[in-house]
């Protein structure tokens, strides 16, 4: 499951100069990532930083402006591997695409680039016939949204420039 940090405010992160929480702290084109109960290292001017706090990934949809696509809040997705980080920005532009249908398969995952093109999902009718859907332009996954208009998903995808 991918981790997700969302900008907060320096007091909702940060309480004695000890994290209160898991958070991620941008200084210019330094960061540090805390656990709760570290400490800020002194190097880092808290008036200066940016703070994003851990949050429950399943949560991403209300950091989006759904009706016109853009991110509400600066985020950094950290996938599975640990490794691999996706940032966006405040007023980052998604594809907000949804999967209908009688039968639907996911094709990319979170993580995943997709090109114009290829599949990123199935659907299948009640008929049998099958339909892939495919972006009109190419992206990553950024978040799969499979609660809040279940029974069926909605991808958020951030495209390439």
């Amino acid at each position: 499951m991918p981790r997700l940090y969302v900008e907060v405010p320096k007091d909702e992160c940060i309480t004695d100069n000890k994290a209160s929480k898991d958070c991620l702290i941008i200084m210019n084109n330094v960061e540090v990532w805390l656990k709760e109960g570290e400490s800020v290292p002194e190097f880092i001017d808290v008036e200066n930083a940016e703070f994003l706090a851990k949050e429950v990934y399943d949560r991403f949809y209300l950091y989006v402006d759904r009706l016109e696509g853009r991110m509400l809040a600066d985020a950094v997705l950290v996938l599975p591997d640990g490794r691999t980080r996706i940032y966006l920005k405040k007023s980052d532009e998604l594809l907000i695409l949804p999967v209908e249908g009688y039968t639907k398969t996911i094709i990319a995952n979170v993580g995943n680039r997709v090109r114009k093109g290829d599949a990123f999902a199935a659907v299948t009718t009640k008929k049998g016939e099958v339909h892939y859907l495919k972006p009109p332009k190419t992206g990553t996954v950024v978040f799969i949204d499979e609660i809040t208009n279940s029974p069926h998903y909605v991808y958020y995808i951030l495209p390439e420039e």
